[in-house]
C-alpha cells in the first residue's frame, strides 16, 4: 500500500469518525458535562459505529488496522472539545485492550476483547492508590493466593471508567517483600462480590469523565484472572506505559488544534477599538507563537507514532512526547483563553472547557515531573 493510499484511507476514516461524533456526541455533550457523566449506552453506540479497539485483530472484534487509526478516534474527540470522553475512550481502547492483546492468554482475549469492541464491556485499569500516587512500588492492595483463587483487598483512586467498568485490570502485591517484583496484574470482573466503587469524583475539568475510587474487600477472583505471570506486573506496566503516554500526548496536540481553531474564528469576528482583534500586533504574535508551538509538537508526536508502529518507541521518548505535548496544550489553552478576554472566563464559550480539561493532562499517565525524571535517567542514570 502506498503512502498516498494510506493517507487517503486514514482521511476517510477520520471523516467517518467526525460524522459519528457530530451526530452522537455534539448535541448531548454539554448536558452530559452538567450531569457529570456520559450515559452507559454511549459505549454501545461507539462500538456499533466501529470506533472502539479499532487496532485490535479482527478475530477479537477489532478492525485490524494500524495504531494510528486508534489515535484518530481519541484525537478527534479531543480536537472537537470532548476532552473527558477522549480520556475515557483512550483508557478503554489504547490502554486496557493492548494489555489484553499483548499479555493475555487466548481465553482471556476471547472473554473480554470482543465485548470491549462492541461496547458491551467497558475496560479500566487500576494502578494509583490514595497513598501511593505515581509510586507504583508503594501500592498496598494485596492479592493472596488461596487454592484455585486469589483474595483481593485494598483500594484504588482516580480510576478512569470506574463507574461504568465491567472489567478492571488491577495491580496488586502478590509478594509484599519483593518490591517491584512482587506486583501482579489481575482481570477483575466488577460483578463479583467484594467489588465496590465510590462516587464519581468532582473535578475542576473533564466534568463528564467517569473517575472513581474502587474498593476490594475479600474479593475472590479465580487464578485464571491472573494477567500474564505472577510477579511480572511491574514489568508489564513499564512495557505498556509508552503507548499510554504517547496517546496522551496525541490528545494534547489535537486539543491544542481545537483551541487554536476556536480562537482563529473568534479574533476574526471580535471588534475592539474599531478594528478586528486579529489586526492587533499582540494577537498576531500570540497566534504565531502558539501555532508554531503546536506544529513542532505535532511533528514530534507523528514521529513517535511512526516509531511505535515499527516497535521502536522507547520509554524516554514516549515520556518526552507526553511531557512536551501536554505542557504545550496547557500553554495554548491559556493563551487562547486570554484572547477571548472576559468571555473566555465564562462557561458559555467552549474555550473555557478546553482550558479546564487540559490541566489534568500534565498529571495522569505520569506527571510532568515524573516524565522529566524518566528522561533524565535515560541520559544521566539514576541520581
Amino acid at each position: 500500500m502506498t503512502k498516498t493510499i494510506e493517507a487517503e484511507e486514514l482521511g476517510l476514516f477520520r471523516d467517518t469518525v467526525v460524522k459519528v461524533f457530530e451526530s452522537e456526541v455534539s448535541p448531548h455533550y454539554e448536558s452530559w458535562d452538567k450531569a457529570g457523566i456520559v450515559p452507559r449506552e454511549l459505549w454501545r453506540t461507539l462500538g456499533a459505529a466501529g470506533l472502539l479497539c479499532v487496532d485490535m485483530p479482527e478475530e477479537y472484534g477489532g478492525c485490524g488496522v494500524p495504531f494510528e487509526y486508534s489515535v484518530v478516534v481519541g484525537a478527534e474527540l479531543a480536537r472537537m472539545g470532548f476532552g473527558a470522553l477522549s480520556t475515557n475512550v483512550m483508557v478503554h481502547s489504547d490502554i486496557v485492550a493492548p494489555y489484553l492483546s499483548h499479555i493475555g492468554n487466548e481465553a482471556q482475549r476471547q472473554q473480554w476483547l470482543p465485548k470491549m469492541a462492541t461496547g458491551e464491556a467497558v475496560g479500566a485499569i487500576a494502578m494509583t492508590e490514595p497513598g501511593a500516587g505515581s509510586d507504583l512500588q508503594a501500592m498496598r492492595t494485596s492479592a493472596v493466593a488461596d487454592g484455585d483463587d486469589y483474595i483481593l483487598n485494598g483500594s484504588k483512586t482516580f480510576i478512569t471508567n470506574g463507574q461504568h467498568a465491567d472489567m478492571v485490570i488491577v495491580a496488586a502485591k502478590t509478594d509484599p517483600k519483593a518490591g517491584a517484583k512482587g506486583i501482579s496484574l489481575f482481570l477483575v470482573d466488577t460483578s463479583l462480590p467484594g467489588y465496590s466503587r465510590g462516587r464519581n469524583m468532582d473535578k475542576i475539568g473533564q466534568h463528564c469523565g467517569d473517575t472513581s475510587e474502587l474498593f476490594f474487600s475479600d474479593l475472590r477472583i479465580p487464578r485464571t484472572a491472573l494477567l500474564g505471570e505472577e510477579g511480572q506486573g511491574f514489568m508489564y506496566l513499564m512495557t505498556e506505559l509508552p503507548r499510554e503516554r504517547l496517546v496522551i500526548g496525541a490528545l494534547g496536540v489535537a486539543a491544542a488544534r481545537g483551541s487554536l481553531d476556536l480562537t482563529l474564528t473568534y479574533v476574526d469576528e471580535r471588534v475592539l477599538f474599531g478594528q478586528k482583534l486579529k489586526q492587533f500586533q499582540n494577537t498576531r504574535f500570540q497566534i504565531a507563537e502558539m501555532e508554531t508551538d503546536y506544529r513542532v509538537n505535532k511533528a514530534f508526536i507523528d514521529q513517535c507514532i511512526a516509531e511505535y508502529e515499527r516497535g521502536e518507541l522507547d520509554a524516554a521518548t514516549a515520556s518526552m512526547a507526553k511531557y512536551s505535548a501536554t505542557e504545550m496544550q496547557c500553554r495554548v489553552a491559556d493563551g487562547c483563553l486570554q484572547l477571548f478576554g472576559g468571555y473566555g472566563y465564562t462557561t458559555e464559550y467552549p474555550i473555557s472547557r478546553a482550558f479546564m480539561d487540559a490541566r489534568v493532562q500534565r498529571i495522569y499517565g505520569g506527571t510532568s515531573e515524573v516524565m522529566k525524571e524518566v528522561i533524565a535517567r535515560s541520559l544521566l542514570g539514576r541520581a
